[in-house]
């Protein structure tokens, strides 16, 4: 498989909204329960966005600059194994220039932190992204005014910024869209909303999109992560 395939057939693009009128400028959240893939589907979203020959920051907030390079290494290695893609390692190396990791500790992440290493970085010319993922923040400590103002900088910056968040298993609560806690008060800030649900006696996680367009491929089908390899599929089982 040639690149442009790739980019044309990936169904990962179906939940970045490109359908719509503009990708930028725009929030997402995927939850889940703390280890069945949310920072693999950030990782394939920023992937996207790679191949494209877009610049990507990944926030990592309590993960090493080691851990989160080895989740783009390998799941690069499985799209690319899986699809047979053509000059899969020049690519791989060509992309990943286009890509900045900054690392916080847990305790020591701020939006005025995160905001004063990105203009660094532009007015260093250093990179310029369209996309941005922000993976470990704790939405349970998280006040609304710093997701208020990660809004304003996607604006500012022209980014597509995508979060992850753990869903409270231990409260019922839900926003009327069906949003659970911690991130119920809150999605009114988000233009898509991705929630992960196992399927019994199976190795399928259906992509449940409780705002935003439809995550369905265009042979009708929902989009799931298949949770062997962590990779968005349509055909899991």
């Amino acid at each position: 498989m040639q690149k442009q395939d790739l980019i044309e057939k990936n169904p990962i693009r179906h939940l970045k909204g490109e359908s719509d009128a503009k990708e930028s400028s725009r929030m997402g959240l995927v939850m889940a329960r703390a280890g069945v893939g949310k920072t693999a589907l950030l990782v394939q979203i920023a992937l996207d966005s790679l191949l494209q020959d877009k610049q990507v920051v990944h926030v990592s907030v309590g993960q090493s600059l080691d851990k989160t390079k080895l989740w783009y290494d390998d799941m690069f290695k499985d799209i690319a194994e899986c699809c047979k893609l053509d000059n899969a390692g020049e690519i791989h190396d060509s992309i990943m220039h286009n890509r900045m990791i900054i690392t916080f500790n847990e305790s020591r992440f701020s939006l005025a932190k995160l905001e004063e290493r990105l203009h660094d970085l532009v007015q260093q010319n250093v990179i310029k992204p369209s996309c941005m993922v922000v993976d470990g923040l704790d939405f349970g400590h998280t006040d609304r005014t710093v997701l208020e103002g990660m809004r304003e900088l996607a604006k500012s910056m022209d980014l597509q910024i995508w979060f992850s968040a753990v869903r409270d298993e231990t409260s019922e609560v839900l926003s009327p869209a069906g949003v659970p806690a911690p991130c119920n008060a809150v999605e009114d800030l988000f233009n898509t909303i991705v929630l992960f649900h196992p399927v019994p006696k199976s190795d399928c996680i259906d992509l449940k999109i409780v705002k935003g367009s439809a995550a369905v491929s265009k042979c009708g089908k929902l989009l799931k992560l298949d949770s062997r390899t962590f990779m968005i599929r349509e055909d899991c089982n």
